[in-house]
């Protein structure tokens, strides 16, 4: 899981330079390792301040002559050429070096970034880069070999508005083919510098011959407030997707579009959040809590105490609000969605939230890579930790099988209108609803590609829809004929018994293609189940937050 939740500390500079030779380079990560041992003796960094006993030097010093000696000894004697960055780093996107590995036995998020992942990091953080905008995916094509695909051009983006469709594939970049070329290298060669064209050749299905395409490269905004809208008169619903620089000004635009002053209801979705800057999670949460209400604090061995209060609060709109989250909603969002419910500001529907309350401070080191190094852990305004539990547990079950480990009943709380919430396993939802589980039919259709690939071949002979875009039975028709064209089984009761469904993804597939990702995700919310649930406790929200406003009025008084 990338680092998205980090304090970036620009102006640390760790380590020895890096030095090209062999022979160095063990020298070069003896420096990073004494750095990294101030994790064992606070010896070293910025906001560390020296507590170790000279018996805990001495361990330092023994540890640090035993690894050298395994890494010189490795170097001169094994069978091939040891290449010391896979020895130390490890390859890229793994946790086999030496650092990594090392990281691994502190916590699942301590993580060191070689340069590109480094790169990418702040890329998510600023949340901008410069390229075409557009996400695609690797998969097989003819004979095994690997193509890229469109999965989705970004709204408004130069690739949306020079005509790509998702189910595009990319034939050629500048003229350079990008068969059996993996993800990343294609993305590489679509970034560049702002207003420089990038040509692309495209094989589109229902045309014979490739589309040629000059794009014009521009600024690529990643919204992380990727949906608002109302959802009907004077209930809005908002989806933040992420939380990085720009996430607050999203915020405040998205409510001002809404006309917030006029709601009378807001649905917030934080499902699929995986975190993001504390900062801006600190400013969203100041959107709705009172001025000088707590919002989060942490502290760790070496990090003071620091809490964080709502310094300009709500404008005093006192609408209901429901929070939406489930088991991959994590730490930033983890937090606003804790600060909410603590201060009985928004009812909390859903799945028990990942439980990710560990502060990362990211430490720059030698050639653009950097150390994420938890310094911290994080608590709501009534003390909750939102950390999960990662100990006896594998780093494939912490982070594909969160519940195996929770323990989110351990801890009682109080919120401000005295009811009791629970902590130390992510936060649990006031009302406690299970994801739909899709249906093995369901999930053969969908796993098959069926509704993407289907929606390519239905617009290789229709060319385009109508807005009011309906399922009829002629459409069906043509997808039972394809589904039997790619061998793809179900059978005509699993077809009727699903049939909802199905009608449901066709549009959602055709209208994403046609219309964007904006026009899609308005009917993927308004057929959501969850989202109508909380349109129907919007009552009960509104109720809460009377009774919170209640029991504080009287607790001033006394």
């Amino acid at each position: 899981m990338a680092c998205k939740d980090c304090v970036l500390y620009s102006n640390i500079e760790v380590g020895a330079r890096f030095i090209m030779k062999k022979t160095r380079r063990v020298v070069w990560f003896i420096g990073s390792t004494v750095i990294l041992c101030a994790l064992l003796g606070g010896v070293y960094g910025q906001r560390v301040e020296a507590t170790a006993a000279h018996s805990d030097d001495a361990d330092v010093q023994a540890s640090y002559d035993a690894f050298t000696k395994v890494f010189n000894t490795v170097e001169q004697n094994y069978a091939d050429p040891v290449d010391p960055d896979k020895a130390i780093f490890g390859p890229s996107n793994t946790n086999l070096g030496a650092i990594p590995g090392m990281l691994r036995t502190l916590d699942p998020h301590s993580t060191f970034f070689d340069p590109r992942a480094y790169a990418q990091l702040r890329e998510d953080q600023e949340g901008k880069y410069y390229g075409v905008g557009m996400q695609i995916q690797g998969r097989p094509g003819k004979l095994g070999k690997l193509v890229t695909i469109v999965l989705l051009p970004m709204p408004g983006s130069p690739a949306f508005r020079a005509g790509l469709r998702p189910g595009d594939i990319i034939v050629k970049v500048d003229g350079k083919s990008t068969e059996d070329l993996n993800t990343t290298q294609v993305a590489e060669m679509l970034k560049g510098p702002r207003g420089t064209v990038v040509h692309v050749t495209i094989s589109r299905e229902g045309s014979d011959e490739p589309l040629e395409f000059n794009i014009t490269r521009d600024e690529i905004a990643r919204k992380s407030v990727d949906a608002s809208f109302l959802l009907r008169p004077g209930i809005g619903y908002i989806h933040i997707s992420s939380f990085n620089e720009n996430t607050s000004d999203e915020l405040d635009a998205a409510l001002g579009k809404l006309d917030e002053d006029s709601l009378q209801g807001l649905i917030l979705d934080f499902r699929g959040n995986p975190g993001g800057l504390l900062q801006e999670a600190v400013e969203v949460s100041e959107h709705f809590v009172d001025k000088n209400q707590l919002i989060v604090y942490h502290y760790g061995r070496q990090s003071r105490e620091k809490r964080y209060y709502a310094t300009r609060g709500s404008k005093g709109t006192p609408y209901p609000i429901v929070v939406l989250i489930n088991r991959l909603t994590a730490s930033a969002a983890e937090i606003v969605t804790g600060a909410l419910q603590d201060h009985d500001r928004a009812l909390v529907i859903g799945e028990s939230s990942f439980g990710k309350g560990l502060v990362q401070t990211v430490y720059p080191l030698s050639e653009k890579s950097g150390l994420a190094l938890t310094t911290a852990r994080y608590y709501t305004p009534s003390g909750r930790l939102i950390q999960r539990s990662y100990s006896d547990v594998s780093l494939y079950d912490y982070y594909y099988h969160p519940a195996m480990n929770s323990n989110a009943h351990n801890e009682v709380r109080l919120t401000d209108g005295g009811r009791e919430v629970y902590g130390g396993g992510g936060i649990d939802p006031d009302i406690r609803v299970p994801e739909t589980k899709l249906t093995s039919p369901q999930e053969t259709l969908t796993q098959r590609g069926a509704f993407f690939n289907f929606g390519k071949f239905y617009l290789a002979n229709h060319k385009t829809i109508a807005r009011d875009f309906q399922v009829d039975d002629d459409v069906l028709s043509e997808f039972k004929r394809f589904l039997e064209k790619e061998k793809i089984q179900v059978s005509d009761q699993d077809f009727e018994a699903n049939l909802d469904f199905i009608k449901k993804r066709i549009q959602l597939q055709l209208v994403t293609v046609i219309f964007g990702e904006q026009e899609a995700s308005r009917l993927s919310v308004e057929n959501d189940e969850l989202v109508q649930q909380a349109l129907e406790h919007l009552p009960q929200a509104r109720e809460l937050l009377a009774k919170a406003k209640k029991f504080m009025a009287s607790k001033a008084l006394k």
